[in-house]
């Protein structure tokens, strides 16, 4: 279990781990998403793709799709775009692909720090959620600008570190010990849950995320804060 600072996976057990865990979880994973969101997380995937602005007949990949819910936004606001979402956690597309959505994904098993896809491929390149899992994020983004088109967007949503003050100190509480317990009861996994808010200590503030985003050569790079400072949206252009 994932109960501590010492507990958390060093970096060359990471992706093993994360495997594994979303592998377990699968099955119940967006129903903990709604519950732990209450909801908002389809809103906010909702704003990812608006703000990526993909083109008719455009083509889209997401990036650790998990159960495809940014990529099935995409073809119910854009219904004639070309749509692909990339996985590494086999079990969790699985689910995907039982959605009864509108339209088609084509799931693919790859690592977000090696994408399987020729340069200049894609419109927009989105993530959800999924780079705070990546074992090297600055390689994750040179992949995403790679696959881009020349003035594709690449568009990331992600969980913000916990803010000070008395909402931090709400937000940990809320994060840190009834998430796990929740997590536990619904899945069976609470050292997933408990993963959770470790991992998100760790990602970059979006300050530096989006300096990080500038690094690998995405340009006009910028963010936006939601749910009280405690998600945020990022955009690059290549």
């Amino acid at each position: 279990m994932v109960s501590s600072q010492q507990d958390f996976p060093r970096e060359p057990e990471k992706a093993a781990y994360v495997r594994r865990m979303f592998a377990a979880i699968a099955g119940r994973y967006d129903l903990m998403n709604r519950l732990m969101t209450g909801g908002q997380d389809r809103a906010w995937r909702r704003n990812v793709v608006e703000v990526a602005s993909l083109p008719p007949g455009g083509w889209l990949l997401d990036v650790a799709t998990g159960t495809g819910d940014i990529a099935y936004e995409a073809l119910r606001q854009v219904p004639d775009a070309h749509v692909v979402g990339v996985d590494f956690t086999l079990e969790m597309m699985r689910i995907g692909r039982r959605k009864r959505r509108q339209g088609y994904v084509a799931f693919v098993g790859g690592d977000a720090c090696r994408l399987p896809f020729p340069d200049d491929t894609f419109d927009v390149v989105t993530s959800g959620f999924g780079m705070r899992n990546v074992v090297d994020i600055r390689a994750a983004f040179a992949e995403q600008r790679r696959v881009a088109r020349p003035g594709g967007r690449v568009v990331c949503l992600e969980i913000t570190p916990p803010a000070k003050g008395l909402w931090g100190a709400l937000y940990r509480l809320y994060f840190f010990h009834l998430v796990p317990f929740i997590g536990g009861w619904i899945t069976g996994r609470p050292d997933a849950y408990a993963y959770l808010p470790r991992s998100t200590e760790r990602f970059p503030a979006p300050e530096s995320l989006k300096a990080i985003m500038e690094e690998v050569g995405l340009r006009h790079v910028r963010y936006r804060r939601l749910m009280m400072g405690t998600v945020a949206i990022h955009l690059g252009i290549k």
